[in-house]
């Protein structure tokens, strides 16, 4: 698109013009630095008032809106136009009637360079994710959804993004969704259980025009789509992951993945305040950021004790001291000393700083006892007298994570919150009736009740002996070796059922369902190999074994597995993944807000599987802004429209 307007050889300097919705769209998907080295000299916005540059040319990438093309009719008409020539890109499908009133303009015709779909109307946030950006979708799909406008709105528009995804990739996806249990939409309930299959539908008619529309779109299926929505796991928002990824979203203060640090002032005085992006072009987060946080602390302590064996400099100076063994920190004064400090080590450094200040605050707030009854709670080793003995002992305990706490509670047992319980519980936690009301709101969205059991990947109660309840089994052939490292969210599960065509029947349905032949077995290259290694969830034995041994207060043995997150095999595995030569993708959309550790199963089943699997969402979500959509569900006086929250 940045490459249209080239005239020959030359490198003749260009406008970009954008609206509000596009330049998202090119944030999320490269620099300013990329937009440059195609030409462009000056970004423009469609709406602000512009200087006339008749001797240059624009490229206008805008989405097919009626207010859009009269704009942009009004800058290229007339005799005066504003660019000498347009290069035309839509961010979606264009209505038919559009392109008639643009070619009905006689003057502006001659002066139109291209006038394409782009179908970019998504967000990429990460290589192997993207966000239809779409904050309260919760809201307006599970909230007050007597506003049927509001809530159709929502669902065209996210079918629209989505849709636009297989556009650009030019995939044709089997379009599989979780199938409601209730089809009277008389009910607010059933409405609400309806989501994923009205968007399927919708996704799958856009789809459906492409294979017509699109030149050298495919005719026959290349890969697979599966549409979910948050009623599937509501523990993953709110449980404390124990990645360095999701700590440092929900420890940190930090706005999307923009972290801001101090730096020491070069000349003396006040130190800088640096902003530093947490994304996939810093070696050293890509490396780290699904590794457990004991682990990525260890890791960047060993990076510096590297650097610091290597460098002559440094040696004599630690011979100084009386061979006591250096802490992280003294490693990383020493080093910041030297003067090559070069920006691989400053990289690392930053990682130290980050990894010390969220190992500081897992200390200060006591968050290992939560997360180690939280796991328990989760895989039914704990129960009613954990929670209260936890409760009253820990009278002084952050809210938020009391809240999260008796979230997970009610997640796994429902019946605790009925009647009079949830208040003797609300006081003895000391909450606010705000507060209770999230738990309350969970019930909107389909999660506190026996029907999880509709995802056929577990069941309530593993057998008679056990008493206690669990929302999920520990996986076998995964060898666990860092403490609270057991939890995984639901799609783990649910894609490798996917994956390997066995997907339960009462749960899911398919808008163009495959056939028994090529069902789970279609896929190219290593992938077939790679999905029988996979351990089947549903044949998993219920025979009693270990859950795990308490560790040692250091958490942790190192680990040296290749689960392609460790330095080597990170490396090893962007330098060898051709998505090409891989099995089919699978996609996967969460409706309502995905989690950092769903994004990390995506990863995770793309090595073990050799397909890749890609997530989609409308929003990714942290647990404080997840908790404070939910307090304001069904609030029907609290618009969240334009409230950023």
């Amino acid at each position: 698109m940045l490459g249209s307007a080239k005239a020959g050889d030359s490198k003749s300097w260009k406008v970009l013009i954008m609206d509000k919705v596009t330049v998202k769209v090119m944030s999320h998907s490269c620099k300013m630095a990329d937009i440059t080295d195609q030409g462009v000299s000056l970004v423009e916005d469609l709406f602000r008032r512009r200087q006339p540059l008749p001797s240059m040319d624009a490229i206008y990438f805008v989405q097919p809106s009626k207010e859009n093309i009269v704009m942009f009719l009004s800058d290229m008409s007339g005799r005066e136009p504003l660019y000498k020539k347009a290069y035309v890109f839509f961010s979606k499908p264009v209505p038919k009637e559009f392109v008639s009133h643009i070619k009905s303009d006689t003057s502006v015709l001659p002066r139109i360079g291209a006038l394409r779909e782009m179908n970019l109307e998504y967000f990429p946030i990460d290589s192997q994710a993207f966000v239809t950006d779409q904050e309260t979708a919760l809201d307006e799909l599970f909230g007050n959804i007597q506003n049927t406008r509001r809530f159709d709105a929502c669902l065209n528009l996210m079918a629209t993004r989505m849709a636009t995804v297989f556009a650009s990739l030019k995939e044709l996806p089997h379009v599989w969704y979780r199938a409601a249990k209730e089809i009277d939409e008389s009910t607010p309930m059933a409405c609400r259980d309806l989501v994923p299959t009205k968007l399927a539908a919708a996704v799958w008619n856009l789809i459906s025009t492409y294979k017509s529309t699109i030149p050298n779109f495919p005719q026959t299926e290349t890969c697979e789509l599966l549409i979910l929505d948050r009623s599937v796991d509501q523990i993953a928002p709110v449980i404390h992951e124990w990645t360095y990824d999701a700590m440092c979203h929900d420890l940190l203060d930090m706005d999307g993945n923009k972290y801001v640090h101090e730096v020491p002032s070069k000349v003396g005085g006040q130190p800088e305040r640096k902003e530093i992006l947490l994304e996939d072009h810093d070696p050293v987060w890509l490396e780290l950021r699904h590794a457990h946080i004991a682990d990525a602390s260890e890791r960047l302590h060993d990076k510096m004790t590297n650097f610091v064996s290597k460098n002559k400099a440094a040696q004599i100076q630690q011979s100084g001291r009386d061979g006591s063994e250096l802490s992280t920190r003294d490693l990383q004064k020493m080093v910041q000393a030297l003067p090559q400090y070069t920006e691989q080590v400053e990289k690392i450094s930053l990682h130290v700083e980050i990894a010390g200040k969220i190992n500081k605050i897992i200390r200060e707030i006591g968050l290992r006892e939560l997360g180690q009854l939280e796991q328990d709670l989760v895989f039914g080793d704990a129960g009613a007298k954990d929670v209260i003995g936890f409760l009253r002992t820990k009278q002084d305990a952050n809210p938020e994570n009391k809240l999260r706490l008796l979230m997970i509670y009610a997640s796994v047992y429902p019946e605790k919150f009925e009647g009079d319980k949830a208040t003797k519980l609300k006081q003895l936690a000391r909450l606010s009736p705000d507060d209770m009301k999230v738990v309350n709101n969970m019930q909107l969205i389909g999660g506190s009740s026996a029907k999880k059991t509709s995802t056929g990947s577990f069941s309530l109660k593993f057998n008679a002996q056990k008493t206690k309840q669990a929302a999920r089994k520990d996986r076998t052939g995964e060898e666990e070796t860092w403490q609270l490292f057991r939890f995984y969210p639901l799609i783990e599960e649910i894609i490798e059922n996917l994956s390997k065509g066995e997907l339960s029947k009462n749960g899911y349905s398919c808008m163009n369902e495959p056939s028994p032949t090529t069902s789970g077995g279609s896929m190219r290259g290593g992938s077939q190999r790679g999905s029988q290694g996979a351990s089947a969830p549903t044949t998993q034995s219920t025979a009693p074994h270990s859950m795990r041994s308490r560790r040692t207060a250091n958490w942790a043995r190192s680990r040296h597995s290749d689960d392609g997150y460790s330095s080597d095999s990170m490396l090893k595995h962007h330098a060898s993944t051709d998505f090409k030569k891989m099995g089919k993708r699978i996609f996967v959309f969460i409706v309502g807000g995905a989690t950092r550790s769903e994004l990390r199963v995506c990863h995770k089943l793309t090595t073990k599987f050799r397909r890749e699997v890609v997530l989609g969402t409308s929003s990714i979500e942290e647990p404080p802004q997840y908790i404070t959509k939910l307090k304001l569900l069904s609030a029907e006086e609290l618009s969240m429209g334009g409230l950023r929250i």
